[in-house]
């Protein structure tokens, strides 16, 4: 949930601002975007996740750790257990704020209605 959060709040921020061309991508408010955007774009994102869960599908099952699904980019090579240790804990006190940030995004546009930052 942590790692969703984290790229939901850059989602959030980025579409307030960020469009890409065309008149169905032009809508400021993030719940209403899906609707304006139609149901072939939001099928592409859900069949881009699904291919994702389904490739990490036996991983949930082989022992390995919650959460790995071996995509580190090398950025854990050569680091001592210790730091591996202590990376993975800002982690999940990142993702725990993600978590918060989020909520209190969501809340703040469906009450007032304004862009996020704006």
């Amino acid at each position: 949930h942590g790692r969703v959060a984290m790229l939901a709040v850059v989602g959030l921020i980025t579409q307030t601002y960020f469009h890409l061309p065309g008149e169905a991508y032009q809508n400021a408010d993030p719940f209403g975007a899906p609707a304006t955007v139609g149901m072939g774009v939001n099928l592409q994102i859900f069949a881009a996740i699904g291919c994702v869960e389904l490739a990490n599908f036996n991983r949930h099952y082989d022992g390995s750790e919650p959460g790995d699904i071996g995509w580190t980019g090398g950025l854990l090579a050569g680091k001592s257990p210790e730091q591996i240790a202590k990376a993975k804990e800002q982690e999940i006190q990142h993702c725990r704020l993600a978590m918060l940030a989020i909520t209190g995004a969501s809340v703040q546009t469906l009450i007032f209605h304004q862009p996020l930052l704006g």
